[in-house]
């Protein structure tokens, strides 16, 4: 085999490699869930009846069988306002951290306020994938 045959067997080997991954990571994508992201939403870290500190979340919502981000999208302003007031009226506050919230506790208050602002299933679960303390000096945390 000459030079000229080498390379070209090797390009297209490699052109053969990186289709074969596009093909993967695109079957991939079709096969993951949809999903709606919510950033940037402050809430409460109430202890002892005072407030103590602010967390800001990033959630993803994983949705349900037949929903579609194109769907869900407009709700996403009801989802903020459900995820606000249960902060206030039950605060998702982890004993003795001022610094990040219960993420159980936050998940399961979203996914039962989903059914009644989009219909039950309608969302599956819910990712706290990020957490952000206002404030990161001089508070209590757990040891």
């Amino acid at each position: 085999m000459d030079r000229r045959t080498l390379i070209a067997s090797g390009t297209a080997a490699l052109t053969g490699a990186a289709a074969s991954r596009a093909a993967a990571s695109a079957s991939e994508t079709e096969s993951a869930p949809a999903a709606l992201s919510i950033a940037g939403l402050g809430l409460p870290v109430i202890e002892g009846g005072r407030l103590r500190n602010y967390v800001f979340v990033a959630l993803r919502l994983e949705l349900g069988a037949g929903k579609t981000v194109e769907q869900m999208k407009p709700k996403e302003a009801f989802f903020r306002d459900a995820v606000v007031r249960a902060a206030h009226k039950t605060p998702f506050t982890v004993p003795g951290d001022w610094t990040r919230l219960d993420e159980r506790a936050l998940s399961a208050s979203l996914v039962a306020a989903s059914a009644a602002i989009s219909g039950r299933g309608s969302v599956r679960r819910v990712e706290v994938v990020s957490q952000s303390p206002r404030r990161r000096t001089g508070m209590q945390t757990a040891r």
